[in-house]
């Protein structure tokens, strides 16, 4: 899967990422203006030969970052790239604690609530997991699916894995017994995209799909509570109206039960309440910016955080003003963070015009009774051609070739 720009928050730690790069930097005023930036393709790569079962070489990978996140207190960092390799960080200070090897290209990755362990996720539908207090130490299997994950999340007790894939499925497995299948969380109808535990509600989960709809779920018991439409919130005249479309991020601000959704490089935030004690999803603003939104991501008690595709104005910072969601007025700490993205904007320029990949996991059309229509109005066209080309039959209906005894003895009668 492409890998466009992304964003992630822990407290006052902000990271930008595009291409193989990332920065880090605070978004307090109180903090010194400090700044780590880290080059993937500076990394260590170990020694591989890189065949395939043909024996001929394989890509390599070019260090794009494909995945990030930070660990629940947000004293850990981990990145994974295309070039297999999951890199972990310390935040304070910045470090990096080791570059370790996984098997496959991965598509998500989490820390345990207990921050013991790394949760990875990858292309063929296996979860392994990596030591955080052994920062050297290899991957474990965990579990797998049958189809590509694309996410992976962990219950706040560190009780549940859970996971979504291609197949339109969300498996609640037991962590300390992952071929234990708690539930199954069933009835989106294509890929799903992301799925997030409610930290302050630990029993809800909420999904997104690539069928444009963000579903509420009691996932212990694999019953969905609630379906919100993202079209309830956009207007049939916005031009990305009758557009496929997928959830790329859910971000939760705990103060206010807010959620809010970016989609797969749309100029658009989606903003939903979570109404914990009904059970449901209500929708409350739909956030349009002039650029395409790369990623988005709540700081508590401060705002959420936007990046976008532009230059001038790479961060946009949102707060709730009279029950409605608007960009605030550049504060010190928003112009201060955006001059580092401005100077570093290099990492970000390819990610231009890239998706993050969802476009190819829908599923295709076939409508088997057209199919056979079609096919059957070509072999009727066919038939009566080749009856149009045939010779005309004789007068008395079709000449039979006479054998040369019969012939000889019509002639001597």
């Amino acid at each position: 899967m492409a890998s466009s720009a992304g964003l992630a928050l822990c407290g006052h730690a902000l990271v930008v990422r595009g291409g193989s790069r990332f920065l880090a930097t605070s978004t307090s005023s109180s903090d010194d203006d400090s700044l780590f930036i880290y080059d993937c393709s500076a990394a260590e790569k170990k020694s591989q030969e890189h065949k395939g079962e043909d024996g001929q070489p394989v890509d390599q990978g070019s260090d794009t970052v494909l995945a990030s996140t930070f660990s629940k207190s947000g004293s850990y960092f981990v990145l994974t790239d295309d070039s297999k390799r999951l890199i972990l960080f310390r935040t304070n200070p910045w470090q990096c604690l080791s570059v370790r090897t996984v098997v496959r290209r991965c598509t998500a990755l989490t820390f345990t609530a207990s921050e013991e362990r790394i949760l990875v996720a990858d292309k063929s539908g296996d979860v392994y997991s990596f030591s955080v207090l052994e920062p050297h130490g290899g991957g474990r299997l965990e579990l797998g699916h049958l189809s590509m994950l694309l996410d992976v999340a962990v219950s706040p007790d560190d009780r549940f894995v859970l996971t979504a894939d291609r197949d339109e499925k969300i498996r609640v497995s037991w962590a300390a017994a992952p071929h234990s299948i708690e539930s199954f969380c069933l009835g989106h109808t294509e890929f799903v995209s992301r799925i997030f535990v409610v930290p302050n509600h630990p029993e809800l989960l909420l999904s997104s799909s690539g069928d444009r709809t963000l579903r509420l779920w009691e996932y212990r018991s694999g019953r969905e509570l609630h379906c919100c439409p993202l079209t309830s919130l956009q207007e049939p005249a916005e031009p990305w109206s009758d557009k496929r479309f997928a959830v790329s991020r859910i971000t939760y601000w705990s103060q206010e039960d807010c959620v809010a959704l970016s989609c797969d490089g749309l100029p658009v935030v989606y903003i939903f309440q979570l109404d914990a004690a009904q059970r449901q999803l209500v929708p409350r603003q739909l956030l349009t910016f002039q650029h395409r939104v790369w990623d988005a991501a709540f700081e508590e008690g401060h705002g959420l955080w936007v990046l976008q595709d532009c230059r001038e104005d790479p961060l946009v910072l949102c707060r709730p003003v009279g029950g409605q969601w608007q960009s605030v007025p550049e504060s010190a700490e928003l112009k201060r963070v955006c001059a580092h993205v401005r100077v570093n904007w290099a990492m970000l320029e390819g990610c231009a015009g890239v998706d993050s990949g969802f476009s190819s996991l829908y599923k295709a059309a076939c409508d088997n009774m057209t199919t056979y229509l079609k096919k059957k109005e070509e072999r009727l066209k066919q038939q009566l051609e080749k009856r149009r080309r045939a010779p005309p039959p004789g007068p008395s209906g079709p000449t039979k070739r006479m054998k040369t005894g019969e012939l000889a003895r019509g002639c001597s009668s």
